[in-house]
């Protein structure tokens, strides 16, 4: 077998999964996805992009990558396969830990969220992570103190709920202003503001590599899995930068995660699992944790003596970090030569150095995806996780052929771009309609493709063979 040889492919729609699935539609219903996107309406509602199906060609192409890899490395592996199926309870992960934590809190689910409309006509999403610019934003368009309160815990939260249901005096306040108004008040306290285009920007590619100075060579194989040995220090919050590490883990990475002195906020988002967050745990479990004050000349010389001694840097944040820390592509590359540097950002170059808020809906809005199938799913959070780990697997395989490092850049918006091409799909589903996750993850019809670890988690999406 030569080493780029054709990888032999094998995509089906139900994979390990016991139940007659034959198209989108059936996948997101028996899934769960037609469950989690539709809590916004209150009835499971089918999202109208055939997401599964993007998310498990992704897959596919990933797990081809990973194999040449691999036959680089001595590992000859022959073929990859996956399904719809896995990529869908993948997508759902995270709601699916939270439904099987077993955390006696309840989690409210009811219907409702943005966009919101102005008095023009003008959709748009609005983003803050500070609730003192929630208030303020809210206070200077005269809204009652108790509605702002209300509004803002159901905010924040539905990133991780899929759901928003706002006060209705904060809704119809928006929508009796115009748009360049609320613009000027969004400046004026510091909420990001983004309307709902009916385009997706053009020209802009999934990722980006480019040359990076030096040469090493990958290790050696280490064990079965495609990219045993490979070594990635990880330095990421919330959701897209997470997954792209968490794929890496799946693949057999040693994957070496680099939080802040007591440990990343979210480890501490109910509903708790053991003594983590459920969703924290469904992209970051199997990752060896490091505490590091990456505000501190020691904190920095500690990530560079780690980072050369690994193969891949993986980093999302916010633009100019990398350089006002001294962690930018060119100082990583210095200490270790070949090394592949990834950063998972949240708009690219499209705003330049001052963008709004680099989130999932402002994203959404932007790309012109709001406008053929919004989600309180975060469907672009997920989708970028996977295309950074997809350009992170073409840089490792250029350096496994030729030794030389890259600079990986992808981002949220190049996800969401990548999406809004995709198809519309409108068929209806043949199967049952999942409705409750944790009787799905109770069905024996589905125990093949989960693992339960005090929650219950999917397994790797794919299957490797010689």
């Amino acid at each position: 077998m030569k080493v780029l040889d054709t990888v032999h492919t094998r995509l089906t729609w139900a994979g390990p999964v016991d139940l007659p699935l034959h198209g989108e539609a059936d996948v997101q219903a028996a899934c769960g996805i037609m469950h989690v996107h539709g809590r916004r309406y209150g009835q499971p509602t089918r999202l109208a992009l055939d997401y599964a199906t993007l998310v498990a060609e992704e897959l596919l192409d990933q797990g081809v990558l990973a194999a040449k890899i691999a036959r680089i490395r001595g590992n000859p592996l022959d073929s990859v396969s996956t399904s719809v199926a896995q990529a869908a309870l993948l997508v759902i992960s995270q709601y699916l830990a939270a439904a099987t934590a077993g955390d006696d809190r309840p989690e409210p689910l009811l219907p409702g969220g943005p966009p919101f409309v102005s008095s023009d006509g003008v959709r748009f999403e609005i983003e803050s992570l500070d609730p003192f610019v929630w208030q303020c934003f809210w206070s200077v368009l005269c809204a009652e103190p108790i509605a702002v309160r209300d509004g803002w815990q159901s905010f924040l939260h539905r990133f991780a709920t899929a759901t928003c249901p706002l006060p209705g005096k904060l809704v119809d306040l928006v929508g009796e202003l115009p748009f360049a108004c609320l613009r000027e008040v969004a400046a004026h306290t510091g909420m990001s503001i983004v309307r709902v285009l009916s385009r997706s920007p053009t020209g802009i590619p999934a990722y980006r590599l480019t040359p990076l100075p030096g040469t090493a060579t990958l290790p050696a194989a280490s064990a079965t899995a495609p990219l045993a040995g490979i070594t990635v220090l990880e330095v990421t919050r919330r959701l897209q930068g997470p997954l792209a590490g968490h794929l890496l883990t799946l693949l057999g990475a040693k994957v070496i995660r680099i939080e802040p002195p007591g440990g990343d906020l979210l480890r501490g988002a109910p509903p708790i699992s053991g003594d983590c967050s459920a969703r924290f745990l469904a992209v970051n479990r199997g990752k060896q944790v490091l505490r590091i004050d990456l505000n501190t000349a020691q904190g920095r010389s500690e990530v560079l003596e780690l980072a050369a001694g690994a193969d891949v840097f993986l980093h999302n944040w916010a633009p100019g970090k990398a350089e006002q820390r001294a962690l930018d592509a060119g100082d990583l590359a210095r200490v270790s030569p070949g090394i592949v540097y990834a950063w998972a950002s949240g708009w690219g170059q499209e705003f330049g150095a001052d963008p709004p808020l680099g989130t999932d809906y402002l994203v959404q809005a932007h790309s012109g995806l709001a406008a053929r199938t919004p989600s309180l799913m975060t469907v672009v959070d997920i989708f970028g996780g996977l295309v950074c780990a997809h350009g992170v697997l073409d840089a490792l395989l250029h350096k496994a052929l030729t030794g030389e490092g890259s600079r990986v850049d992808s981002s949220l918006l190049s996800a969401a771009v990548r999406l809004s091409s995709g198809p519309l799909g409108t068929s209806s589903p043949e199967v049952p309609i999942c409705t409750d996750l944790t009787e799905l993850a109770a069905d024996p019809r589905f125990a093949a493709a989960l693992v339960r670890e005090g929650c219950v988690f999917p397994c790797s999406p794919w299957e490797f063979s010689t």
